[in-house]
């Protein structure tokens, strides 16, 4: 069977640093912090205080308030996203044929603010009392269910929930999916709002967060010696994958092509990468063998660059593994630096950004790159954006549980 060429023709982002695309787009570029004292809960029992949160974003100017009541943030992220994804690819779905269109968005923890909330109401007032829209706001695939409802997308809808590697291994799925011949188009990405009191309460126990508290624009400093650890962020990003020949006919701007997928797991430890990257390495080097490419022809990798000490010196292990000498030559950078990490939509507004560097010529900086790290010794274009050609691009995503995976993109031939 032959396989089908896919290409990006979309996009739509809702992050910390900006709540749509060019927004976006703008505040990496510019090297901007997304990271701030927590306003969502009373952080002031808790051992951090700060997170990466979306800002100044008024869901009732893009999603009607009755229905907003039966969304929870993770849902109303992904809703908002998509909905710009749609407009930016110029798809008018009353023309499509809507069972060839699917929706696919991971999200690593789902609706834990209703879970909470519901949690609490249930201790105070009784089982009685629990509403009986809990489960229907809670569960993590209610993210792509809305967003196929919103648009009449009938083709596959799935919701991968692999920790921090959802929302890559959902763009990577409806990359198959497409180039399988399955459907024509999907909407693609991850979402996730768990900046809530329990989610940083299990994080910042189990020593995962930074504790910067003095310091929350410089906390997040991915592959620098002093890291101390991720900060918490939420969002969602998404992505319109389109078969080739389709977006070409109705004329569609075309940002990039999705050339490889990889993933695999390092059956190594519940929350530690495998010893030198070896999962992640394999997943790289999956997906360059998937994409037909050599190591060499990679300009830039958008790293998953935690600002975590195990993290970051494995990542960039497993970057030498595959790359060899070609390795202290392609540009990398964390933009977790300014994003914070977004778990399950991590992967999500990644592949936005992958997209437009490759569009636009420039890669985004590892911000708050101060103190070189031995055993982190590669180019992390450090503090400040650049220009660059980029001609294929790799974004790696590396999940709690030993998920590895990575995707590939270029630009069209």
């Amino acid at each position: 069977m032959t396989q089908k060429r896919v290409v990006v023709t979309g996009m739509g982002a809702v992050t910390p640093i900006g709540n749509n695309l060019s927004e976006f787009w703008s505040a990496l570029l510019a090297g901007r912090s997304g990271a701030g004292p927590i306003t969502h809960f009373d952080a002031s029992h808790h051992k951090v205080k700060f997170a990466c949160e979306v800002k100044n974003l008024v869901p009732e100017d893009h999603i009607p308030a009755k229905e907003l009541r039966r969304l929870d943030k993770f849902v109303i992220y992904a809703m908002i996203s998509s909905m710009e994804a749609v407009a930016d690819s110029g798809l008018e779905p009353e023309k499509e044929d809507l069972t060839q269109i699917g929706v696919i968005i991971g999200s690593g923890i789902g609706g834990i603010e209703v879970l909470e909330e519901q949690h609490e109401v249930y201790l105070t007032k009784g089982a009685s009392r629990v509403s009986p829209l809990m489960i229907p706001r809670m569960i993590g695939n209610l993210a792509p269910g809305h967003v196929s409802i919103k648009f009449g997308f009938k083709g596959p809808n799935t919701c991968p929930v692999t920790a921090c590697a959802s929302g890559t291994h959902a763009i990577g799925d409806a990359f198959k999916v497409i180039q399988r011949g399955h459907a024509i188009a999907c909407l693609a990405g991850g979402t996730e709002a768990a900046v809530t009191p329990l989610s940083v309460a299990g994080f910042e126990n189990m020593r995962a967060l930074s504790m910067r508290n003095d310091s929350p624009e410089t906390a997040s400093r991915p592959f620098d010696k002093e890291r101390d650890g991720f900060v918490i962020g939420e969002g969602a990003g998404t992505l319109l994958l389109e078969e080739y020949e389709h977006a070409k006919a109705r004329g569609a701007k075309i940002y990039c092509e999705v050339a490889g997928y990889g993933m695999t797991g390092d059956a190594h430890h519940v929350t530690a990468p495998a010893p030198e990257g070896e999962g992640a390495a394999r997943s790289m080097q999956m997906a360059l063998d998937d994409a037909g490419l050599n190591a060499a022809d990679v300009q830039y990798i958008n790293a998953h660059g935690t600002s975590t000490p195990m993290n970051d010196r494995n990542e960039t292990a497993a970057v030498k593994t595959v790359f060899g000498d070609h390795a202290k030559s392609v540009a990398i950078s964390s933009t977790k630096s300014m994003t914070g990490h977004l778990l399950g939509a991590a992967g999500g507004i990644e592949g936005v950004l992958m997209a437009k560097a490759i569009a636009d010529g420039k890669v985004p900086p590892t911000i708050n790159y101060t103190t070189p790290d031995p055993e982190c010794d590669l180019d992390y274009v450090p503090n400040e954006a650049r220009e660059l050609t980029v001609n294929a691009a790799m974004s790696n995503s590396l999940g709690f549980g030993g998920h590895n995976t990575t995707i590939i993109f270029k630009k069209p031939d």
